[in-house]
């Protein structure tokens, strides 16, 4: 759909629904083992409980509730002291039970914030609800020998999810994304979910509405479901925002109903009607008593919760001088921000930008060929700061410090110990750059002409020549400097002849 700008005389008003896989070891009302779904075989960590079979018993997760209030204190929730299971009752082949528990009327915590860094500057977007629940089965269908049918993989069933749903505070694609990416982001820190969008371990769910600008009147509302990735997420959102708006100008009415992204059109397409909907009919689930949070169990919680992502942010700027733009990018991942604090603590002596440079220049580069996310373990950091001390030193030019880092890169060499074996040293000695300088000059006549009619661009190439001619070692400050000497004299003899 083609891309208009209606934002003029419309607004978009999106609210988001989020399902995080928690990351505990057994599901959330029994001992089932938590298993990859996209790789195990299916139905091998499944009980009579998740099962749903007659007369069994759920137990609460201790660890699933501890991350879920680890979550919500970081997004600076109310805790209820109180809260309580409910069964929710639909029918679907992969809800064993007849009905999913959940919460409802008392969820885990409410009425929390969470800080977005937008092109805009800050933005904070309310936090409605937190609350826990439980993961359905998975369905393959199948289509075979002119054969439809479908299988049930009840592994995943019963694991433990935490539903983070926001306040319409949303009002564009990129608002979304922003938000989606800075809750992954909140997850990771906070070490409650691993963040791995393709194994839909954190599915999103935004709801869609657009009304005139200005008005107090909210307009009808889509949800796209089960979006698991952030382009998707995107893309999904612009396209519905554009197809209300649309519609509106036709004057024909926006339908409440739940859509699918699909990817291969590039648009959202009707699942079904929300008037079709079913009655969930909560009611309290009769197997659990109310979940108490106990007052010392939440302050020890609360203690152990890491620095999170916006705190740090605010920090690097003022500690270290990096530039907001700089910050952002380091705590975007915890372990990139450890990493570069590690190393700063490491190398005092070096520039807190210059290390910010490198990891999000060269270090995310190598990881992005490696097709792997930032791993330490790949280039231990005491590898990377003694490499720039090395190029600090001025042992190295900037050029070797690549080449020397590619192949530290996965190895368990140190920096100066491949510069000595390759014989990479600069080479700082004026007397031999300038015999470099002045046989690049003497080899070329033509260009030394063209260079003292005015074309002044050609010190850049001369430079290349002298670099090429010292084999990459020579100090590159030296050459500019020899070679800008040798150009201004060989001008001032031009103009006296």
């Amino acid at each position: 759909m083609a891309e208009l700008d209606w934002s003029v005389e419309y607004e978009a008003v999106i609210g988001v629904e989020v399902h995080a896989e928690l990351a505990t070891r057994s599901k959330m009302f029994c001992s089932c083992a938590v298993v990859d779904a996209t790789t195990s075989e299916p139905n091998i960590a499944v009980c009579p409980v998740c099962a749903g079979m007659p007369g069994v018993l759920p137990v609460v997760n201790q660890a699933a509730v501890e991350l879920g209030l680890r979550l919500a204190l970081a997004l600076e929730c109310e805790i209820l002291p109180s809260s309580i299971f409910a069964r929710k009752n639909y029918f679907y082949p992969d809800l064993p039970k007849g009905y999913q528990i959940s919460q409802y009327e008392q969820p885990l915590a409410r009425n929390g914030r969470l800080t977005l860094l937008t092109s805009q500057g800050e933005k904070t977007v309310r936090i409605r609800r937190v609350h826990l629940e439980e993961d359905t089965g998975k369905l393959t269908h199948i289509n075979r020998d002119g054969e439809s049918y479908s299988l049930i993989d009840l592994n995943r069933a019963g694991v433990p999810l935490l539903e983070i749903v926001t306040e319409p505070d949303l009002h564009s694609a990129e608002d979304v994304r922003a938000y989606a990416m800075a809750l992954r982001n909140l997850l990771r820190y906070c070490e409650v979910n691993s963040g791995d969008m393709q194994k839909g371990v954190m599915r999103i769910e935004p709801n869609v509405s657009v009304r005139k600008r200005g008005s107090p009147h909210l307009g009808t509302r889509t949800e796209i479901k089960n979006l698991n990735s952030f382009r998707a997420l995107e893309r999904s959102v612009a396209y519905e925002i554009e197809r209300q708006i649309k519609l509106l100008e036709a004057g024909e009415a926006v339908v409440q109903e739940t859509r699918g992204w699909d990817e291969a059109q590039a648009k959202t397409v009707s699942q079904r009607s929300k008037e079709e909907a079913h009655d969930y009919r909560y009611f309290p689930e009769p197997d659990l008593p109310p979940l108490i949070i106990e007052q010392a169990w939440l302050d020890e919680i609360r203690r152990k919760l890491p620095e999170l992502p916006v705190a740090r942010w605010r920090r690097f700027q003022n500690q270290y001088g990096l530039s907001a733009y700089d910050a952002e990018v380091l705590v975007n991942e915890r372990v990139v921000a450890d990493y570069f604090e590690r190393a700063a603590s490491l190398a005092p002596q070096l520039s807190p930008k210059t290390i910010a440079n490198w990891i999000s220049g060269e270090v995310f580069g190598l990881m992005n060929q490696a097709g792997t996310e930032f791993d330490p373990q790949l280039l231990p950091v005491d590898s990377l700061v003694e490499l720039l001390t090395v190029l600090e030193e001025g042992t190295i030019n900037q050029p070797t410090a690549k080449a020397i880092l590619a192949e530290l890169f996965g190895s368990d060499k140190k920096a100066r110990q491949l510069i000595r074996e390759k014989g990479l040293e600069q080479i700082s000695d004026e007397s031999q750059i300038l015999k470099w300088v002045a046989q690049v000059l003497q080899e070329n006549p033509e260009q030394i002409q063209t260079y003292i009619n005015g074309k002044d661009t050609l010190e850049q190439w001369f430079f290349g020549q002298v670099m090429r001619l010292g084999g990459g070692k020579a100090n590159p400050k030296i050459v500019q400097q020899i070679l800008r000497e040798q150009l201004k004299r060989l001008k001032e003899q031009a103009k006296s002849e």
